[in-house]
């Protein structure tokens, strides 16, 4: 064999043995892909894992009473696993399928039973290990869907995968939505207590183990979290669910009337300053309201006649003038350069003091406050600064906007008009709570403390933090000022605009309120739009509450009394129909009778009888046709007939006889106590209506 033979043999044998190499990588990538496919995914799947967050319970927020306003429940996600390990068997797999199928059909009837049928085993042809079968599935439904067939195997060998988030809702859906705020993941400062109170609320992040499969999808390894999330704190607020929902009832019934563009109402405690209800509403169609914005703290305008209150304190604080001095209010106009302040009702004449805050006389405040702090309006403005009114309330809650109180430093000051418009809530911007502030300090005998919305955390139960008002000022004022404003408001109410907030029942102090609204840039001499308000608290003689009602552009009147009025009285006269606290009962007179016979509680005559009867006692009978009755060893009694639309005398009766008449009558019952009735909150004989809150108290 010659040499260029051999080297072409050796060529040919080096090609052979590389084709062959070749071809068997070429068959073993086949087997692998194809053949061993299935294996070695899954092989390669479970070495990639990681751990992911899993998010924690959210706490509870309670109402004072104790109401659940806002609590986390779990909701889940289901998932799949079609060869899961106790139906890897393609028998055990095809003999149920169809079952579960039909079974899911019927449950959430989104789907026939065959379409399900065809779902599953095309997932299980396509190796499927992590299937959606359904979201937002409750926990009481998940009890029930681990009972279907395959998924009754076991808890982790079945298929089924829960994987579990947490959903966030309101019991009482809509009734302080904006004071309870929420949790938006894609803004940085939530809203109301859930935005603020969030790092208690929140709790702590659990970890949980998943790997990835085909797919890039992250699966969980176990049914349950490595390591466990901690729950958030709980919030205790300060709002009572009870004065919420009729604040925004009331509220809501007289934007409708008034056709107003949006409105606000706060309830808050005197002494406390707890809120037991903020409720905002606004206009998004015709006659419909919806809460979109929290007007009590964000809504900053000038508040109008209501800061009258405010020039009067430093008026009186420097003896400027007393109740009894008197102003002249001539036609009703004042005319300073620029500008002429008009009185809305017109001129009252020269008139006290007091008759022209009665009357809410702009020019009577404008006129005396221009001559006393003309020469010097940093001595008016002082006051007001030296009480922190220019500042914020350092709130519970986001959103307070700061208010705009001017000062002579201010740009935009003018030495003609500025100090007499600010003299009656001109030219400053302030909030309706900031506003509802300053006159619970006058009803808190000058004590002026910041609101609070959260009176306490706990956790597991157990209080972690409490909180209670911050003090702005000791006083506002001295004592004998505060004295004198307080008579001033009371007898705004009694004597002047605010008549119709009257009650016989208890005494109310307060002030009207009515200021034209700027149209931005257009300023005042657009379209005038109005803010009616009022301002005041009750009882006068005894202060509990606080209540500010603003409500803004009403098409249909807008003077303070006629609109924000009836607000303010509904929710008034139903606190104080409602607690025991404030109701002071009236002695009644009581039947002279055998006092050695058993006592009986006051109900229906006839089973009184029955058990006198039985036990031998004489009963007596008042008959009004004769002079005398025999009042030897009975016992009397009288029948009373209820009258419709007055409320009847439950005292004395046993708590199924007061429900029924009461019920009759359609009241509304809240009971304390056990035994017989000792004291109702709305006395005998007074003109109620259905739906009217009536709480005994039983002993």
């Amino acid at each position: 064999m010659n040499i260029r033979a051999n080297i072409l043999l050796r060529v040919y044998l080096s090609f052979g043995l590389i084709v062959l190499f070749a071809v068997a990588v070429l068959i073993r990538l086949c087997d692998v892909q194809f053949v061993e496919g299935h294996k070695w995914r899954a092989m390669a799947d479970s070495l990639s894992t990681k751990y992911i967050n899993v998010e924690a319970a959210r706490g509870n927020i309670y109402s004072n009473d104790g109401s659940l306003l806002a609590t986390s429940i779990p909701e889940y996600e289901l998932r799949m696993d079609l060869y899961a390990g106790g139906i890897a068997d393609n028998e055990v797999f095809d003999s149920k399928v169809d079952s579960l199928a039909l079974r899911l059909s019927q449950f959430f009837k989104d789907k026939t039973p065959k379409e399900y049928s065809r779902y599953l085993r095309s997932a299980r042809r396509d190796s499927a290990r992590y299937l959606l079968i359904k979201r937002k599935v409750g926990y009481q439904e998940l009890k029930t869907i681990r009972t279907f067939p395959l998924y009754n195997v076991g808890k982790y060998t079945g298929g089924l995968i829960a994987v579990q988030q947490n959903k966030r809702i309101k019991p009482f859906k809509y009734l302080a939505a904006r004071t309870i705020g929420y949790k938006n993941e894609n803004v940085s400062n939530g809203v109301g207590l859930e935005g603020a109170y969030g790092e208690y609320i929140n709790g702590e992040s659990g970890k949980r183990l998943v790997q990835r499969i085909s797919g890039g999808v992250w699966m969980p390894v176990n049914d349950e979290a490595e390591v466990a999330p901690k729950e958030g704190a709980d919030i205790i607020s300060t709002i009572d669910i009870n004065m919420q929902d009729l604040a925004q009832s009331a509220l809501e019934k007289q934007l409708k009337i008034s056709d107003a563009d949006h409105g606000t109402v706060i309830l808050m405690e005197v002494a406390t300053g707890e809120v037991r209800a903020v409720a905002n509403y606004t206009r998004v169609k015709e006659g419909v309201y919806e809460e979109k914005f929290n007007y009590a703290i964000g809504g900053s305008q000038d508040p109008g006649s209501t800061f009258k209150l405010a020039s009067y304190m430093a008026l009186l604080e420097d003896d400027k003038v007393d109740t009894n001095t008197m102003v002249a209010t001539g036609d009703g106009t004042y005319r300073i350069p620029g500008h002429t302040i008009k009185d809305s009702h017109g001129g009252i004449g020269t008139v006290t003091v007091m008759k022209a805050f009665e009357q809410s006389a702009n020019t009577a405040v404008a006129k005396l406050v221009n001559a006393a702090y003309q020469d010097n309006p940093s001595q008016f403005t002082d006051h007001l600064y030296d009480i922190h009114m220019n500042e914020r309330l350092d709130l519970q809650i986001p959103g307070e906007t700061k208010p705009v109180i001017k000062n002579p430093s201010f740009k935009s000051w003018n030495k003609n008009m500025t100090l007499p418009q600010m003299a009656y809530g001109y030219e400053m911007q302030i909030t309706p709570l900031q506003m509802l502030t300053f006159y619970n300090a006058i009803a808190n005998d000058g004590k002026y403390i910041s609101p609070i919305f959260v009176k306490e955390i706990r956790r597991l139960g157990n209080p972690i933090q409490q909180f209670s008002a911050r003090v702005i000022s000791e006083r506002v004022c001295s004592e004998k000022t505060v004295r004198k404003l307080q008579a001033m408001l009371e007898a705004v109410v009694t004597k002047g605009t605010g008549k119709q907030m009257g009650s016989p029942l208890y005494r109310v102090a307060g002030k009207t309120g009515t200021a034209q609204v700027a149209d931005g840039n257009k300023g005042y001499r657009a379209k005038k739009s109005y803010q009616a308000s009022f301002c005041g608290y009750f009882p006068a003689d005894k202060p509990k509450y606080s209540i500010m009602v603003a409500i803004n552009g009403p098409k249909n009147g807008y003077y303070g009394a006629a609109v924000a009025g009836p607000v303010f009285k509904e929710i008034a006269d139903r606190i104080y129909a409602s607690d025991m606290e404030m109701y002071h009962d009236i002695p009644n007179n009581h039947l002279v009778g055998n006092t050695k016979a058993p006592e009986a509680k006051v109900g229906e005559s006839k089973a009184v009888k029955k058990i006198y009867k039985t036990l031998g006692i004489k009963a007596l009978y008042a008959d009004k046709s004769v002079s005398g009755i025999d009042t030897n060893n009975g016992v009397p009694y009288e029948e009373h007939a209820t009258v419709k639309g007055v409320m009847p005398d439950v005292k004395g009766m046993g708590l199924k006889d007061a429900l029924y008449l009461l019920g009759n009558a359609g009241l509304k019952t809240r009971v304390k106590g056990g035994g017989k009735v000792i004291a109702q909150s709305i006395p005998a004989g007074n003109r109620i209506g259905r739906g009217l809150l009536v709480q005994l108290e039983l002993q």
